[in-house]
């Protein structure tokens, strides 16, 4: 019985690139292996993390058969799905049913950031409208610091109404406690996760489903600690620190990644994201944050 919902701990895995710019699956199968051995539940496949936006359905979908051919089991793959086009997120939902993955994160439409609350619950309704597939476990995904695009809480909750199970969950990536407090209380009976780690102990106690975020690409044994409530949220938010606080996250995950496996591929990102030289500096910072042993 494939879950119905995602809920523990999740990694919004970072995408490796091939020196041509494709996807490079081998590299990606074995990092999110690398993760599972680590004690993660389930990797999420270009979401925010992964440089999503920056590929395309074929490539998404290439990448999933790729996976699943390196082993990779499909009830511990999620994929971000959403796109301006609602024609593309329902051709990618499709497919992805098809090769056995029930879980896809939906962005809303976001081009257009003067959208009302109705017009925000027509776009999702329409993808899983499309999609006409049971098996479906969508997601909500709502970032809107970086989408530009808030899902309400009424919308929300409107859908998991309309559609029951196939409405799973929402990722709240807002990084707002109060936010993922009142998803709580509009839908409860969403899974929800957060993508803030620094919030995820508390997440869980206030019956949040778990987490899906970046930083456990590059210190998989601090997120792992927060899931199971140590209390070491001011490690974890060292830790945030040390990326956040960089022209862009994205790149230098990928070049922590690049300095902890020794792996210079890992330094590749896609345009307009430019790739950093080295990430020796940042990596011996989480060193120095994971040198305490998590008790």
């Amino acid at each position: 019985m494939m879950m119905e919902a995602i809920r523990g701990f999740w990694v919004a895995s970072a995408t490796p690139l091939a020196a041509d710019g494709g996807v490079d699956h081998a590299r990606l199968a074995g990092h999110a292996k690398h993760l599972f051995s680590k004690g993660v539940d389930g990797v999420v496949l270009f979401g925010t993390t992964g440089e999503g936006t920056s590929f395309n359905a074929a490539e998404r979908i290439a990448t999933i058969e790729a996976l699943l051919k390196n082993g990779v089991a499909a009830d511990r793959i999620g994929i971000g799905g959403g796109f301006p086009a609602i024609t593309d997120s329902i051709a990618l939902t499709r497919a992805v049913l098809g090769l056995g993955l029930r879980h896809v994160l939906l962005l809303p439409p976001y081009f257009d950031r003067n959208v009302t609350p109705e017009g925000i619950e027509d776009a999702f309704a329409a993808i899983i409208d499309g999609a006409a597939d049971d098996r479906l476990r969508a997601y909500l995904y709502h970032i809107p610091q970086v989408s530009g695009v808030a899902i309400p809480t009424t919308v929300a909750a409107s859908l998991r109404k309309r559609y029951g199970q196939r409405v799973a969950g929402l990722k709240d990536s807002s990084g707002d406690f109060k936010q993922f407090q009142a998803f709580r209380a509009a839908a409860p009976e969403l899974a929800i996760t957060v993508g803030n780690e620094a919030d995820i102990t508390r997440a869980i106690a206030a019956g949040g489903a778990g987490t899906i975020c970046g930083m456990a690409n590059v210190v998989p044994e601090l997120v792992k600690g927060m899931v199971d409530g140590k209390e070491i949220e001011a490690r974890m938010q060292a830790a945030i620190d040390v990326v956040v606080k960089t022209p862009s996250l994205v790149a230098t995950l990928k070049a922590i990644l690049a300095a902890q496996t020794g792996d210079t591929g890992w330094l590749r990102v896609r345009p307009p994201l430019r790739a950093l030289s080295d990430g020796t500096a940042f990596k011996r910072k989480l060193d120095a944050l994971m040198a305490p042993a998590l008790a």
